[in-house]
Order: structure tokens, then sequence, then C-alpha cells
């Protein structure tokens, strides 16, 4: 049987080989160019939107979110930020919403506690949480808490995958993440996320006896590190395995942080993806 991703049994490789098998920003040289573009348009697209900006879910420092609002009754879409669970914000996160917003979704871009101040599954409770005050906060904020949909770049996949699960999720466009931790347990990523076994395997997405039914659109990079593209590639014959909807697509030539040009454009797939789930609800 070929490889069609290039060599990806982790089990097979070198300590060294994996930690940079899931090294994204090693393996993509100007990514820390690519992210303070990010950081600089996120705080343009804060000014442009000031009214409902670090609206608390909880008690701890990170327990916030922007809502941005598009459309008065509008769906709203969920955005989940990436850094392994262990980096960034928030705040690199809200420029993506400028291609939602241009069809009339509104965003809300959700903050969590970093490992190791938080382990990975008090994070996905956290996002939970965050979703349950959405959708208490809703009407106040102008939004129909009936249409809500989410989507996440990186370990924020692997958050939008573990976020279907939620009753008010409608559905989830996941992009270039995690579902296996596995291998992430193996990695110089567990120092901080102090996974043990049993924590893995209750939070990966491939390891569950089925899946959450809500719609779930998965999209990677065609330029990505090899086990992120069979990731993707393996959550999405799992959950058709199991009978439950999906799409999986690549995206030509975009690495794992050009990637996310497809969310800030209007026109761009990743948006369009998400317009086509939003109308379906």
């Amino acid at each position: 049987m070929g490889k069609p991703f290039g060599e990806t049994d982790w089990r097979a490789m070198s300590q060294a080989q994996l930690d940079a098998g899931l090294n994204n920003s090693t393996a993509v040289a100007n990514s820390g160019e690519i992210t303070a573009g990010w950081v600089k348009r996120s705080e343009e697209m804060k000014a442009k939107y000031p009214e409902h900006l670090d609206l608390s879910y909880g008690t701890g420092a990170r327990h916030k979110m922007d809502f941005l609002k598009a459309a008065d009754g509008g769906p709203t879409l969920v955005l989940i930020h990436g850094g392994y669970w262990q980096m960034r914000s928030k705040d690199f996160f809200t420029c993506f919403a400028a291609g939602p917003m241009a069809h009339g979704i509104n965003v809300a871009v959700i903050g969590y506690t970093l490992a190791p101040e938080a382990t990975l599954e008090e994070i996905v409770a956290e996002m939970h949480a965050g979703i349950d005050a959405l959708v208490e906060q809703s009407p106040a904020l102008g939004a129909d808490p009936r249409r809500i949909v989410v989507s996440g770049w990186s370990a924020g996949g692997h958050l939008t995958a573990t976020t279907l699960t939620h009753p008010d999720v409608k559905g989830g466009v996941a992009i270039s993440g995690i579902y296996d931790l596995e291998p992430i347990r193996h990695s110089y990523l567990n120092e901080k996320l102090k996974l043990d076994e049993a924590m893995a395997k209750r939070n990966s997405p491939l390891a569950q006896p089925g899946g959450p039914a809500a719609p779930l659109s998965l999209v990677v990079g065609g330029h990505e590190l090899p086990l992120l593209r069979q990731q993707t590639a393996d959550l999405a014959a799992f959950r058709a395995s199991h009978g439950l909807p999906v799409t999986y697509e690549e995206i030509p030539g975009a690495d794992h942080f050009t990637i996310m040009e497809q969310l800030e454009s209007p026109t761009g797939r990743i948006t369009t993806l998400i317009k086509q789930m939003v109308e379906r609800i």
C-alpha cells in the first residue's frame, strides 16, 4: 500500500524525527512573520468592532471572548485559536473574522487557559463553558443562539472536533487539526501538556467509539507536514465509517500558516465551507 502523505508511521520514527514531524513553526520558515501579521490585523479588526470585546465566560484570566457583530439576529461562528494548546491567544485570531463577517455571520473569538496551567481535559471543558455563555448572551448581543457553528485551526481544530458534542453546536469546520493525541504524548509537546495514556485517549476524536452527529468539514493544506495531513484524512475516514456527516479536502499549495488566508478572505475556500454550513442550519 502506498504512502500518499509520505512517512506517517510515528511509532517507527526516532524522537528527533517525531518532534520535527510535529513542529509547524520550524517547518514554515517565515511562520513568525506570518503570525505577527495576524496580530497586527487582529488589532485593526478589534478597533473596527470595539463594542463587545473581552466578554467573560468564566473566572480565569483567559476566559474571554470577542464578539464581532455582522448581522442582527444572524448566525454565529465560534473561532478557536491554535498553538498546540500551550501558545498564542485569541488576540492572534480576530483577523479571521473578516471572511465570515462579509457574509453576515457574526463571529465569537474565544480564548482558553494554556497548558501547563490547564490540562487538555480542562481546556476542552472551557470550550464547552464558553459556548454555554455564548448561547446565554446571544439574545442580548443580537445573535441567534440556535445557529452556532465552530471552527478552529491546529489545536483549535482538535477543539472544534471535541466541541461538536455540545448540544447547541450545529456543525464545525476543523482546520489542520490533531485528532489522535498519542503521538503528541510521545513528543516534545508533552512537556507542558503532561498527557498520560488515558487522558490522551479520552480526548482524541479518533479514539472514540463513534462521534457527534453534527456535520464536520475537515480541511488541511497540501504542503503541511505529513503527520497532520494523515490525521485529517484519518478522521474523515473514521467518521465516514461510522455514518457521520463529514467532508475532507486539501487546500493545494497551502502550508500550516498560509491555509488561514482561506478563512480571512471573503472568497476563501474555508469561508465558503462555513457559509455553506451556516446556510444548512
